[in-house]
């Protein structure tokens, strides 16, 4: 049974760092183009990063220059470091995959992890 599962959230002052992990089991980790996503309440769910197979970096604006994603395939692991911390960063953060035509891989998101970034 393939499954991901997200880690790494918390509370932290604005400034602060975090890293979050996610780690899928069960599939072939290193033919998919991994992602983050983060969903404030009362808000949609937004694209924060992507790393492809190849490991480019694409990013939403709002976070350039401040979070960086990595991938070890080592490990089935995805990475999304987030520095500079800023209060409207608060939101539960998601992982997926996708393949090489873009189509997520996982139609049930996993639980996510809370990001609290307050003082």
């Amino acid at each position: 049974q393939v499954q991901l599962v997200e880690s790494g959230g918390g509370l932290v002052q604005p400034g602060g760092s975090l890293r979050l992990s996610c780690v899928i089991s069960g599939s072939i980790f290193s033919d998919y183009a991994m992602l983050w996503y983060r969903q404030a309440p009362g808000k949609q769910r937004d694209l924060v990063a992507r790393i492809d197979r190849l490991g480019t970096t694409d990013y939403a604006d709002s976070v350039k220059g401040r979070f960086t994603i990595s991938r070890d395939n080592t490990k089935n692991t995805a990475y999304l470091q987030m520095n500079s911390l800023k209060p409207e960063d608060t939101a539960v953060y998601y992982c997926n995959a996708a393949t090489v035509y873009g189509t997520l891989v996982f139609a049930s998101w996993g639980q996510g992890t809370q990001v609290t970034v307050s003082s």
